[in-house]
């Protein structure tokens, strides 16, 4: 076994159960990979091995609810606010005092948290597809910075975050109709960005008006994408949710009040430490390019990087040498003394 292969660890606690893919000198500076909804530490699968390469030592676990880490029955359960208490669990378990934190989707708020919160234990933190929402990411923060000549309120009164209020409000038929046929979900969900999508009204803002995500019939069952997953990828992801079920997944969705609660309490919401953020060219849900969603961050982060990445809503696994190259820039403009001290300790550890 080298340091480059990715193996399966898990932290268990009093408190919380943590599987995380690691990969990497266990003594380097850590760069974590943060996972969304409906994902797998797996969604981090081209990242780990080259930052490994790079002398980080690369983790990305599966997050609460999710894969092999602890699943839990209640909606409160999901509160980001838990979820940065597992990072910090998880960082302390590493023994380090510090990492590069790095999300997408549902883990950007992560996060984003923690570093509104927590930037003691940050050297920076970069995040995909969602930006910083200094009052915490809900429909009541987000549904106000929605492109209106896109989204006319009259027809579209939540954009196209339509998608969460139908989780309020049909949660049970929510989860239903993912449960109905997870791997038909895995292979209709993770596809390539569409450049024809741009500009058009995206599929989340019409849920509620059709009376649930598949407007009441069953999942289609279309071709993986290849360009995005493997057959072994397919399977990972299919096995997993349904083991689990999408009761944890969804439930990320119903703490908005919470995590609203939650930001307030920040002593201050402003980050002064390296931010990368990577918008995606064809992400047409967490559309940051010609709408104000991305109007927060720039107020309120002190030395922020942007770059665009032309893909879709699944960076990560859709260009992962695009992503792997901001990163690595980023990390050697921002964080050179971080980068420095990796090399150092790979070659100590050779």
């Amino acid at each position: 076994m080298t340091q480059l292969d990715v193996t399966q660890n898990t932290l268990a606690t009093a408190r919380h159960t943590t599987a995380y893919l690691s990969a990497g000198l266990p003594g380097a500076t850590p760069i974590v990979f943060v996972h969304g909804w409906p994902e797998l530490s797996i969604s981090w699968r081209h990242q780990l091995p080259v930052f490994a390469g790079l002398g980080f030592h690369a983790v990305a676990p599966d997050m609460r609810g999710y894969g092999r880490s602890s699943v839990y029955d209640r909606h409160e359960d999901y509160a980001v606010e838990h979820a940065v208490a597992d990072m910090l669990e998880l960082l302390d378990h590493l023994g380090a005092e510090k990492a590069v934190w790095v999300g997408h989707d549902w883990g950007a708020p992560v996060v984003w948290s923690l570093a509104q919160h927590h930037p003691d234990r940050c050297h920076g933190v970069a995040n995909l597809c969602v930006p910083y929402i200094p009052d915490g990411f809900a429909p009541e923060t987000i549904i106000p910075l929605a492109d209106r000549r896109l989204y006319p309120e009259a027809q579209f009164p939540a954009a196209q975050w339509d998608y969460m209020l139908f989780y309020r409000e049909s949660f049970a038929a929510a989860c239903a109709g993912f449960d109905a046929n997870p791997r038909a979900f895995v292979k209709l969900a993770f596809r390539a960005g569409n450049p024809a999508g741009k500009g058009q009204p995206a599929g989340t803002a019409f849920i509620r008006a059709n009376g649930g995500w598949f407007g009441g019939q069953a999942i289609p069952d279309v071709p993986r994408d290849e360009t995005v997953l493997t057959a072994e990828d397919e399977d990972a992801y299919a096995e997993a949710l349904a083991r689990n079920g999408f009761f944890g997944p969804d439930s990320w969705y119903m703490n908005a009040a919470a995590n609203m609660a939650y930001a307030a309490k920040a002593a201050d919401n402003r980050l002064n430490l390296p931010v990368l953020f990577l918008h995606g060219a064809y992400d047409t849900v967490c559309e940051t390019i010609d709408s104000r969603l991305a109007e927060p961050m720039r107020a309120h982060c002190a030395d922020l990087t942007e770059a665009v990445v032309e893909s879709g809503h699944w960076m990560a696994q859709e260009k992962p040498l695009d992503v792997n190259a901001a990163l690595a820039k980023w990390l050697a403009a921002k964080l050179p003394a971080v980068w420095r001290r990796q090399h150092a300790g790979a070659a100590a550890g050779a």
